[in-house]
């Protein structure tokens, strides 16, 4: 755990916030080892912020023992050069064992996911954050997507919960994003983080910054950092030549690669660090492999997005 507070650490990140994936040996169980060289590599690479075991690091696929080895090792990686912010999910009851495990193995703050299966009204939503934030000292990023939407109404009572400081959007509606930042900025005094949570926020970059977005979450940090670390310099420094460059050469093509295949928004992620030479291991089932010929047109994508990089030099 570092000693600064989360929100002033995430604000003005000085590079794209890093979301591991989780590393599994040949047996498939979880291998500590290169899941830290995998974390020191990407602070070494300029990351922000460390997210352990949120979604591209496979929330879903971990138990509670494994999570919290995870979390601390990912603590131990970054030996407190930039925050870990570990995720927490399920239900309401298991949220908060994921997140005092998250807390017990030091990490500084939480990924809220939303609740498991079920379609929520606000109030029972409001109620299920309220008590993930009430468990533990660790300040709380609730992710709005699939079944967890809120009302701008819903998003000011939750800048107004103590230890929620930020609201990341996986959902993509622009309008409702809007009128939650109005609706917040107008209401709650103070600093509220907002994130970009779509896969592949890069993509919707330019989109979110018009609204005065521009933190976001990059899985091709996890295995590109480079080709991230452009992007996200030249994204926060008004160059939109060269964020429109790498648009149309290489991240409007991965999405369109990643649309191939159900799961590859974790599934293509996990291929591309293993063809950047850190054996990370497969997916875990439900999720499966990409397909060879898909591996085979990433490979070719990345040395495409390197040579873009080339060409500004």
């Amino acid at each position: 755990m570092t000693s600064a507070p989360l929100a002033a650490r995430l604000s003005i990140p000085s590079g794209p916030l890093f979301f591991p994936v989780t590393a599994y040996g040949p047996d498939g169980t979880v291998d500590l080892d290169v899941y830290r060289e995998h974390v020191r590599r990407g602070v070494e690479a300029g990351a922000a912020a460390v997210f352990a075991c949120c979604g591209t690091g496979e929330f879903h696929a971990l138990v509670p023992e494994e999570f919290e080895a995870c979390v601390r090792a990912a603590v131990e990686a970054t030996a407190g050069r930039v925050p870990v912010v570990a995720g927490a999910g399920y239900g309401t009851a298991l949220a908060v064992r994921y997140a005092r495990l998250a807390e017990a193995a030091g990490a500084d703050g939480l990924l809220a996911m939303p609740p498991y299966l079920v379609s929520a009204g606000q109030e029972g939503l409001l109620r299920h954050y309220r008590e993930i934030a009430a468990a533990t000292s660790l300040d709380v990023i609730v992710y709005q997507r699939d079944n967890a939407v809120f009302t701008p109404g819903s998003v000011i009572e939750l800048a107004r919960t103590d230890g929620i400081i930020g609201f990341k959007d996986g959902l993509g509606d622009l309008d409702l994003m809007q009128r939650i930042v109005s609706a917040v900025r107008s209401e709650v005094p103070g600093d509220f983080l907002y994130f970009n949570g779509l896969p592949t926020a890069e993509l919707t970059g330019l989109a979110y910054r018009g609204l005065g977005i521009t933190l976001y979450s990059s899985a091709v940090f996890c295995f590109a950092p480079e080709i991230a670390l452009a992007f996200h310099r030249a994204l926060n420094t008004g160059d939109d030549t060269t964020v429109n460059r790498l648009l149309d050469g290489f991240y409007r093509p991965f999405v369109d690669l990643r649309a191939l295949g159900r799961g590859y928004a974790v599934a293509l992620v996990k291929a591309g660090v293993r063809l950047r030479g850190l054996d990370v291991g497969e997916v875990r089932p439900p999720l499966n492999e990409p397909a060879e010929d898909h591996v085979k047109q990433l490979a070719q994508l990345i040395d495409r997005g390197y040579a873009l990089l080339e060409e500004d030099m």
